[in-house]
């Protein structure tokens, strides 16, 4: 008959079920594999694939009793751990939707929305075109590898027990604005490209008041701005290029010690 001793069952939990936690909450929170397209079970079953990976590379970790309340607190560490860096990614991929709905709104597509399958809410059609586009980038460059590479390196930089500091929290806090402001920098030229149009119909307006600018300026805007928009995709890389080394960066600051 197979007995194990506290001692043993201590150290499985500890070697093995806490990791689990926190590459279970990155998997759960994250982009892409932590929305509804993809199924609670397989999202589990990676996370146990990843961890099974990492275990036997990982350091040390505390011996702890399943049953106890430091137990508890560990695996409670973990789990924050891991949504604050799925929360570092979902901040990245807010800044597509706020650019759509900047867009969105200059051209007057604000009124067109869209369902978003993977999270379930209504988002404007072109923040839900940028998004896509941006998913497809994310993957094609290896992002989500280089999110389980920052997630390896967490448990050395940040071990378990170590625990999280208010340092972290505010440099969640301080990156709020950058989502607002990062979105629109990536459609400042077309928003000020549609300034122009709208100026130029303010004008004809003034020059020819019998003019019915309501039904001529809103059509035209709605062309104009989907050919800025289409126009301004050649420079989408780029700033998608910038926008995202600053979020993994922010992201490995987030995966240091406090």
């Amino acid at each position: 008959m197979l007995e194990l001793s506290d001692a043993q069952i201590g150290g499985w939990v500890g070697q093995f079920a806490l990791p689990f936690f926190r590459v279970a909450s990155l998997l759960a929170t994250m982009p892409i594999i932590g929305t509804q397209l993809v199924p609670m079970r397989i999202r589990l079953l990676m996370a146990v694939a990843v961890s099974l990976v990492l275990v036997p590379i990982l350091p040390d970790v505390p011996t702890v009793d399943a049953l106890t309340l430091s137990a508890f607190l560990l695996v409670l560490e973990q789990v924050l751990i891991g949504v604050m860096l799925g929360l570092a990614l979902q901040l990245f991929f807010q800044v597509f939707l706020v650019a759509g709905q900047l867009l969105a709104m200059q051209m007057g597509l604000g009124f067109a929305s869209m369902v978003d399958p993977a999270n379930g809410i209504t988002v404007p059609v072109l923040g839900q075109f940028l998004n896509m586009l941006a998913t497809l980038l994310f993957l094609g460059m290896n992002g989500h590898l280089v999110a389980l590479d920052i997630l390896a390196e967490s448990f050395i930089t940040l071990p378990i027990g170590e625990g999280l500091s208010t340092n972290h929290f505010w440099l969640i806090a301080g990156r709020l604005g950058w989502v607002l402001g990062a979105g629109l920098l990536l459609v400042l030229p077309a928003i000020t490209a549609l300034l122009v149009v709208n100026l130029a119909f303010g004008l004809m307006t003034r020059a020819a008041p019998q003019l019915n600018i309501f039904s001529v300026g809103f059509p035209l805007t709605l062309v104009l701005g989907f050919l800025i928009t289409w126009v301004g995709l050649a420079d989408v890389l780029s700033q998608y290029q910038q926008a995202a080394t600053e979020a993994l960066q922010w992201l490995r600051e987030l995966a240091q010690a406090p």
